[in-house]
Parts: structure tokens; C-alpha cells; sequence
């Protein structure tokens, strides 16, 4: 039976049930020299390198949204010539002066200074005078974007060793205009010139200072982390600076104390470069 099926299929068995040895097959034709091919070994491609994931922007610091929400039906107090008030509300300490300037541009009394001072103290309650050159910038500010306050979180802080910081000489201030948007801050800041702004995302605020080179730099470590500074904009810094020479301003000087505020005005001296200082750490 087995047989018969084998041979129904059409295969032939030896005696003892292999099939038969094949007849070799003919051997191929050589190819000719114009169908030669070469066969090449397989080759694994190369791996192209994965793309470095972006990182994502920190997201600014919860409590920043509050600083940055203006007060409901709020403006700035007008003073007797019914020009805005410059308004300093404490972020870190419980203080609020309203300062009258002297014109659309600032300028503020010996008084006032001092006013200022109390409320720039550094945590430890320290307190050192205020260059009125920057209350003037910050009042620029204000009213520029009708805010109805300045919202300050760091003024003055008492130097560490070797510091050349312009917070350790009443120069600078961290802050936050209410209903403004930081970089607006900052695009303002960087066209008054000879200024230091620099913008911190991650801790919600702006830095603004005054200096004899404008110097424009963003830091996007939080709050107690390590500076990471990038300046920005050089070109703009420059243009800056050179714009506000031709209207007849100058760089800083030295700093004064005393009681006259005319005299912090006199000729311009060279001072030390101080962006990286102001930026090294988180709150300059």
C-alpha cells in the first residue's frame, strides 16, 4: 500500500526505500564578462546618534504669579502736580513708601532716599543709601507701564568678601512691575542705557541696575541653585549706551553720601564691570 502511494506521488524507491541517487546536473555556463556581478557582503547601517531631547523651561516659581497680579482697580497716587508717585512695596519686608519725584524723569529728595533705603534693607535689616540714579530708572519704569507699584524683592544686600556687587552699593534692585510681563521689564530697562537688566524665568523677577557699560543677561536657575548666567544682546547693549550719550547722559560714577543729591551727579569715573557678580547667584 505504502509503495503505491509512494509511486502515485511519483517518487521511485530503492530497494530499501531511499529514493535513488540524483543524476548530477549539468554544470552552469561561466557568465560572461557583461553579466558579471559582484555580490557584496551584507553591511549593517550605521545607527544614527538619537536627538538630544530639549529640555524643557523650568516653570517660574508658584508664588510668582501672585507677585505679578496687579491689584483690582488700583493706580498709582498722584501728587500735588498730579505726576504718579514712585511706589515701593516690600515683597520680603511688611514696608510701602509713596516717593514724589521732581519731574516726568524722577528725581528724589534726600528724605526720600533714605525712605527708600528702609525699604531696600537687606534681610538682616541692613540698610545703606540708595544712588538716586536708580530710584530714577525704577521710576521710568513705573510710569512708563502705568503700574500702580513696584513690587521689590531684594535691594540692598550687605556685600560678602570680594563682592563687587551693585546690590552691596544701593545700585541695583530685583523687582516685579504687577500686570506686566517680565521680558517687557526688560526690553524697557535695556534701552534706557547704561544698565545691567537681567532677566530670571525660573524665579519670576527682573534685575535692574545701573552701571557705566549696559550689560543684558538671563539666568534660568531658581531660587538658591547656581547662576546660569548667558548674556544676551551685546549689540543692543552697545547701541544702548551710544544712544544715550548722544542725549546727553552719562555713565555712573562713583558713589556719594551726604545730604546734597546734586552732588551724586558729578563727573562719570571708571568702575568695575559687575554683571558676572550680579548674576552669580540666584536674586541678583
Amino acid at each position: 500500500m505504502l509503495a503505491t502511494l509512494v509511486t502515485a506521488l511519483g517518487v521511485a524507491t530503492s530497494a530499501h526505500g531511499d529514493p535513488p541517487a540524483q543524476k548530477p546536473l549539468p554544470p552552469l555556463p561561466a557568465p560572461s564578462a557583461s553579466t558579471t556581478t559582484t555580490t557584496k557582503a551584507p553591511t549593517t547601517a550605521a545607527r544614527a546618534p538619537a536627538p538630544k531631547r530639549a529640555q524643557a523651561p523650568a516653570a517660574p516659581v508658584p508664588y510668582s504669579r501672585v507677585w505679578h497680579t496687579p491689584t483690582p482697580g488700583k493706580t498709582a497716587p498722584l501728587d500735588d502736580a498730579g505726576k504718579p508717585k514712585l511706589v515701593l512695596q516690600g515683597l520680603n519686608v511688611p514696608d510701602r513708601v509713596e516717593l514724589v519725584a521732581r519731574t516726568e524723569r524722577g528725581g528724589f529728595s534726600a528724605e526720600d532716599l533714605d525712605r527708600a533705603a528702609h525699604v531696600m534693607r537687606d534681610h538682616a535689616g541692613n540698610e545703606h543709601p540708595i544712588d538716586p540714579r536708580l530710584l530714577d530708572l525704577i521710576y521710568r519704569v513705573q510710569t512708563h507701564f502705568k503700574a500702580h507699584e513696584i513690587r521689590v524683592l531684594s535691594g540692598y544686600r550687605t556685600p560678602h568678601h570680594g563682592s563687587t556687587s551693585n546690590h552691596g552699593k544701593g545700585r541695583a534692585m530685583d523687582m516685579v512691575v504687577p500686570g506686566v510681563a517680565d521680558e517687557d521689564v526688560a526690553k524697557f530697562g535695556r534701552e534706557q542705557g547704561f544698565t545691567g537688566v537681567g532677566v530670571y524665568p525660573t524665579s519670576g523677577f527682573v534685575h535692574l541696575d545701573i552701571r557705566e557699560r549696559s550689560f543684558f543677561w538671563i539666568d534660568t536657575s531658581g531660587p538658591g541653585k547656581k547662576s546660569r548666567l548667558r548674556g544676551v544682546l551685546a549689540d543692543v547693549a552697545a547701541k544702548s549706551d551710544k544712544d544715550a550719550s548722544a542725549r546727553g547722559e552719562r555713565p555712573i560714577g562713583p558713589f556719594h553720601i551726604g545730604g546734597d543729591v546734586d552732588a551724586v551727579y558729578s563727573p562719570s569715573a571708571t568702575t568695575t564691570n559687575e554683571d558676572e557678580d550680579d548674576a552669580e547667584t540666584q536674586g541678583s
